[in-house]
């Protein structure tokens, strides 16, 4: 399926991932619309984008359920859904998590992703598709309690969703370590140590860039036959 002229959806859209996967729909000749919580992050996402590229701003864990319905109305029909949102990853111990910390990151990464799906698909064009995002975490309980859940949990929404959804054709990718600002708040010598130590274990030698990753949500997107699938897009990091 060609994305000439598909308009997608990118959640989370203005930065990471979900930027690399916004350029690279652009590319392919379709309307990107990215979308944040802050009109400032969308002004710099649609600055490095063609001018196909729309943006829209919209706080995914806003508690009024109007918003999004709002957001979903001023968008229109889609052809395809992309959920890439997340804020910095939690890698505390279950003995200093609290309450507040443990909902925030479940609210971001997971609830808010169903509240999109609730009210996008809807509006998904026939043979269109959604897009999740998950994690190699869910397979490395080394990351903690809350990215491994959150990630093992995605996965299983993913296959519920292509059942109750079909025919739209429901999938995620889920990277291992990408080079992106999710890894900012570490400072430059800690991510840099860490990329470094991490490319030296995996089989292809390299951490991943936005551009590796970017490529499973346009085959996602592009195939016409996979549904309820996850993606691994982790330089073989499972493989160890």
């Amino acid at each position: 399926m060609s994305l000439k002229n598909a308009r997608v959806l990118i959640l989370g859209g203005t930065s990471g991932i979900g930027l690399g996967v916004a350029a690279a729909v652009a590319e392919r000749g379709g309307e990107p619309i990215v979308a944040s919580r802050k009109q400032s992050s969308v002004d710099s996402a649609l600055a490095q984008l063609p001018e196909t590229a729309r943006g829209g701003v919209v706080d995914l864990t806003d508690p009024d359920a109007a918003a999004l319905e709002n957001f979903a109305v001023e968008i229109g029909e889609i052809d395809h859904l992309v959920f890439t949102a997340g804020d910095s990853l939690v890698f505390a111990k279950v003995s200093d998590l609290t309450p507040d910390v443990v909902s925030g990151f479940l609210l971001t990464r997971f609830i808010s992703a169903l509240n999109a799906v609730r009210v996008f698909a809807p509006r998904i064009a026939a043979g269109g598709s959604i897009t999740m995002t998950s994690g190699t975490a869910a397979h490395l309980p080394g990351f903690g309690v809350l990215p491994v859940s959150v990630c093992a949990a995605m996965n299983a929404a993913t296959t519920a969703l292509a059942v109750e959804l079909a025919p739209i054709r429901v999938n995620a990718v889920a990277p291992g370590v990408v080079r992106t600002p999710l890894w900012d708040p570490m400072g430059d010598d800690d991510r840099q140590s860490m990329y470094d130590q991490e490319a030296q274990r995996l089989p292809l030698g390299r951490i991943a860039e936005v551009e590796d990753v970017a490529r499973a949500y346009l085959y996602c997107m592009e195939q016409t036959y996979g549904t309820g699938r996850v993606l691994t897009v982790d330089g073989g990091a499972l493989l160890l």
